[in-house]
């Protein structure tokens, strides 16, 4: 059974939420605070996190920002409806996806599921993805340029290793979000973008080529085979 730490100041929704994930399979922890959801990440194993955006105190921006600075679990972010803002400031400090709010259930069910049936499809690869200095290990989800760890969320890792897979190809950004996200491409959603952006700053770190990811100016990207 995975489990769940969802995160939400609304006792109301969260209590909501809470018993129909359980009722999909899930085991659901509850926080209702920010500051509670850091301690319940460092201290348990969760297998994802649900996270708003709005809360007092401490926002889930800053959580998230804290999280991430000890914890690459996947997280999917609650956020007002129509705020671009939250959105791609999420996806920046390190979200795996969104999801606005008011949302239904069930989108969030299916959500949670595509993130969690992609890392698990990746453990029965065992083979290793070589594309100039990157290496990819699916089974572990595991990146390195030129033998430098890679810290990837989770959706980073996937979208690396499609890529990867396909070197010297290109991955148009609807069939990126389908394999990496598990849903269609909705129109004006700049997820891919954001995640491939971060992508492009980590391997910088250690590349003289951080521009090794190109835009294929409407058609999507491609990483290039060295």
């Amino acid at each position: 059974m995975h489990k769940l730490l969802l995160t939400d100041d609304d006792v109301e929704l969260a209590g909501m939420l809470k018993e129909y994930l359980q009722q999909e399979g899930f085991d659901v922890t509850v926080a209702h605070d920010g500051v509670t959801a850091e301690q319940y990440v460092l201290a348990g194993h969760f297998d994802l996190m649900i996270l708003d955006v709005m809360m007092p105190v401490q926002d889930g921006i800053q959580t998230l920002r804290n999280i991430r600075a000890n914890s690459s679990i996947p997280v999917i972010m609650l956020t007002a409806k129509g705020d671009n803002n939250d959105k791609i400031t999420g996806l920046e400090l390190g979200a795996d996806d969104y999801v606005p709010k008011p949302c239904t259930p069930r989108e969030l069910v299916a959500r949670v599921r595509a993130i969690l049936r992609r890392i698990q499809s990746n453990t029965s690869r065992v083979y290793v993805i070589t594309v100039g200095d990157l290496k990819v290990w699916s089974a572990q989800r595991r990146a390195e340029w030129q033998g430098h760890v890679l810290e990837l969320t989770s959706t980073e890792f996937n979208l690396l290793e499609i890529l990867a897979r396909h070197a010297g190809a290109v991955v148009s950004k609807e069939e990126l979000s389908l394999q990496a996200l598990g849903r269609p491409l909705a129109k004006f959603d700049r997820s891919i973008d954001v995640h491939l952006s971060s992508i492009r700053q980590k391997i910088a770190q250690y590349s003289d080529n951080p521009n090794v990811i190109q835009t294929v100016y409407r058609m999507g990207y491609q990483l290039l085979k060295e």
